[in-house]
This record gives C-alpha cells, structure tokens and sequence, in this order.
C-alpha cells in the first residue's frame, strides 16, 4: 500500500478539485444536509418536521374555502376567491421556483459527479474508497431529485386545476356581486322616488293648508272687525250706563247702611231709656269684613282719645261674654275672619270712668270672599304680594315687593330667589289681622312664623289680606293647627 504524506495528499485534492463554474446559480446558501439510512439510502434531514406540504396546504384551503362558501355574503365571497386566486398564483409561482432549482441541483450533481470521477483516477487507497462512496451518494441524491420532480410535476398540474377553479369561482363571485349592486341600485332608485312622492304629496297638502287657513284667517278677521263695530256701536253705552247704576246702587246702599246704622243705635239708646245723656265715643265704619272701625268723639266734653286707654273686645250675639282682643288698643280696628258673626265692644278708660262702645250688630262676611278662597283651595300653593312693613317689631324701611307663598303644609316668604322664612305650620305660629296702624290697617296682617321672627306684611288690598288670612288657617286646620292670633282662644271655624 502507497503512503501519501499529509502535505501530499492535501496538495493533490486541492489540485485535483476543479473550482465551480461561475454561471452556476444556488438557490441557498448552503449545501442541503444527508444522513446514510438502512441499506445505504440517503436521507435528507428536513429543517421543520411540522410543516406541511403543499398538496396539504391547497387542500386544507380549498376545503375551507368551500366550507366557508355558504355563510358568506356576496362581497365577502368575492374576495375570498380573489384571495385564492392569488394563493394560487403564488403557489404556481413556487412551484416555478422549485423546478428552476431542480435544475440547478441536476446541473450541480453532474458537476460534482465529473469532480468525483476525476479525484478517484487520482487517489489510492482509503481515499479512493471515499471518493467511490462519495459518487455512490451523488448517484443516489440524483435518483431521489427525480423522484421529487415527479412529484413537483403532479402538484404544478393540482396547483394549475385549482388556480382555474378559483379564477372561474372568482368571475362568478364577481358577477354575483354585479347583480347584487344593481339590485340593490334599483332598490335605491325605488325608494328615492316614494320619498320623493311623498315629499311632493307633502307640499302639496301644505300648500292646500295654507291656502285654506288663509281663507279661514281672513273670514274670522271678517267677524272680528264686524263684532268690534257692533260693541262700538252698541257695548260702550250699556257698559257705561251699568256702571253708572251701580256706581249709584252702592252710593245709595252706604247712605242707606249709614242711616240703619244711626237708627239702630237710637234704638238701643232709647230701649236704655237714658235718651238725655249724651254719647261721649261712638264707633264709625261699615261693620264688614273689609272695612276699618274708627272711634270717635261725640261730645266736646269727653276727653281726647289720645289720653284714653283704649281696649278691644269681641263676643257673640247669644252668650254676650267678650273675648280680649290681645294688641288692639288703637282707636282703629280692621275686623278680620275670626270677627265675622261677633260683635265688637271697645273699652274706653279715663281717669274717672270706663265708657264702652259696640258695634249695632255682628260684623257681615263679605261679598264674595268665601267662593275666592275655596277655589285657592283647590291649589296646592298660592302665592300673594307683598311689602314687609315691620320685621320682630321694627320699622323695615325698604318697600320692595315680596311674595308669601301660603301651601297646604307650610307657608314662606321669598324675594326673589331669596327666601326669608320657610315655615311648617306649627303651634308656634301666628296668623291674623293687623290691629291697629290707621286707615291701611284692613290690608296688614301680623305673621309669627316662629318664636321670636315676626312680621307686618300689607298687601294689595283687603281682599286678597282676607283671602290669605282665611286659606292659610284653612291649611293649618286640615294639619291639625289652630292659627290664631297672639292669645286668641276662638275657634277655627272662620
């Protein structure tokens, strides 16, 4: 056996390996790796044992293409098959690109093969041993390459038979979804004109409104005018002539009650029978709700109110004993709900004797007042104008309008959005008439919302002083409250 030097051995492999061509072209950048199986065969080692190959792959996507078919929508379809299409086309270009390197890895073969022929006339020995294995791998990776270009060839038809379908699948998908814009642009077009005929049928039956209420506005306008030249013509001299009469019933209704008045006092004077002694006081006014009684002098001899001491009662007509009015000490007295059906007496104390005053008869209700106050009642919360004129007993200057709001639980005075007192009717809280301050005393009333915060509130007139003072007891009496005067002990029955 020949022993070759490893200096040797190295320089005749080096020279006998021919370098490669050039224009050869390798699809990657390193050799693919191969293990020697059973009996010799070759086997090429994969990089990824779980990927798939590609029959596999059209395979999987194609049944799930068709499975997904139903549950599509039309567009949604459509590109789905575009998608495959493009898969395909993708595939096919793979497949393009797998043949070309085929090629190349025949061409590579063949040269390796040459390189191999011409080492092995070249070597001896163990070396040649190798080189003769070496072209037995070469011949066997040539048979498996042949092999896989069958195999190439059976999945670039597959791949061509899907690519077809699904450019066929494709045009329907697209001209399914041609149908369906046009129908659905008919559909559109459809419901635009119904919109736009029921628009038209709109302005139509607008334009026929406004002509009619136009000639409906015209007639009444018509009557209008007619009814105001027949109240100039007739309505100004009734109504004048009305109040006129009246006008003269009610002057001649208060000479009248003056003059009753005058004869029931005679009367009592006479049925007395001290007709010679003089009166020194007597009461003036119209005994009403509403009005004001004024004491005054009847006798030059009897001394000024002004030095007296003067103090108000109430009674009633069948038991006669008087009630104290507590804080009426004023030669005025404005009669409030609570007098109505009473008679009112007034003390008059000098230094010598005690002269007493009382009305001819119980004090009238008024006109009226009773129907007003029982439609407020009917409201939950009636509001009432007015101006405070003393706060906890003294003078408020301002004159500014506020509003007492009297409520079905609770009364409460406001300017504004201010609120001075909110107050749930309590036994603490008093309600009545002013008693005294002059001829305006008939459109006060003192207010105690609670211990210690009072008020002097006048109103807009008599009325609507006697209104608030007969609801809020009202109120305060469906809650169990008796509102009352300060020391008042009379029934809420007013």
């Amino acid at each position: 056996m020949t022993r070759l030097s490893h200096d040797y051995s190295y320089t005749t492999q080096k020279d006998a390996v021919s370098p490669v061509s050039t224009d050869v072209f390798f699809a990657s950048s390193r050799f693919p790796h191969y293990k020697i199986g059973d009996n010799n065969q070759i086997i090429e080692v994969k990089e990824d044992s779980e990927m798939s190959s590609m029959k596999d792959m059209v395979a999987r996507e194609t049944a799930l293409l068709l499975e997904q078919q139903k549950r599509l929508s039309v567009r949604d379809l459509a590109s789905k098959f575009e998608k495959g299409l493009a898969a395909a086309a993708k595939l096919s270009d793979e497949a393009r690109l797998k043949e070309a390197v085929s090629l190349e890895k025949h061409v590579l073969l063949k040269k390796l093969r040459d390189a191999l022929e011409a080492l092995r006339g070249r070597v001896a020995g163990k070396n040649k041993d190798d080189v003769e294995e070496a072209i037995a791998m070469v011949e066997a990776l040539a048979v498996q390459l042949t092999e896989r270009e069958g195999e190439l060839i059976q999945e670039k038809a597959e791949v061509k038979k899907l690519a077809t379908f699904l450019k066929q699948a494709s045009e329907d998908a697209k001209k399914l979804v041609d149908e369906e814009r046009a129908f659905a642009r008919a559909e559109i077009e459809n419901a635009r004109g119904a919109v736009q005929r029921v628009e038209e049928a709109l302005q139509e039956h607008e334009r026929i409104s406004r002509a009619s209420g136009k000639q409906d506005l015209d007639e009444l306008m018509k009557e209008v005018q007619e009814a105001r030249r027949i109240k100039m013509l007739h309505q100004p001299s009734r109504v004048m002539d009305m109040e006129h009469e009246l006008r003269a019933l009610r002057i001649q209704l208060a000479e009248k009650s003056k003059h009753s008045l005058q004869l029931q006092k005679e009367l009592a004077i006479t049925r007395k029978g001290d007709k010679n002694s003089p009166n020194l006081y007597d009461i003036d006014g119209t005994e009403a709700l509403g009005s004001y009684l004024c004491i005054y002098r009847c006798s030059d001899c009897a001394p000024e109110l002004s030095e007296c001491t003067i103090q108000w009662y109430r009674s009633t007509p069948e038991s006669g004993k008087k009630e104290l009015i507590s804080g009426a000490t004023k030669s005025v007295y404005a009669p409030e709900p609570f007098d109505v059906g009473r008679i009112l007496h007034a003390d008059i104390l000098t230094d010598d004797q005690t002269t007493t005053v009382a009305t001819s008869g119980p004090i009238d209700p008024a006109a009226g007042l009773g129907n007003y106050v029982e439609a407020l009642v009917r409201r939950h919360e009636t509001e009432f104008n007015v101006v405070i004129i003393q706060m906890n007993g003294a003078d408020h200057d301002s004159q500014a309008i506020h509003v007492l709001h009297i409520g079905k639980m609770r009364m409460k005075l406001c300017r504004g959005k201010t609120t001075l007192v909110k107050e749930y009717y309590s036994n603490s809280m008093q309600l009545c008439g002013v008693r005294g301050g002059g001829n305006a005393a008939g459109q006060a009333v003192y207010w105690q919302a609670k211990s210690g915060h009072s008020f002097v509130l006048a109103f807009e007139s008599e009325r609507e002083r006697n209104a608030a003072i007969m609801l809020a007891r009202r109120f305060a009496f469906d809650c169990n409250i008796t509102l009352a005067g300060p020391d008042d002990r009379s029934s809420a029955g007013s």
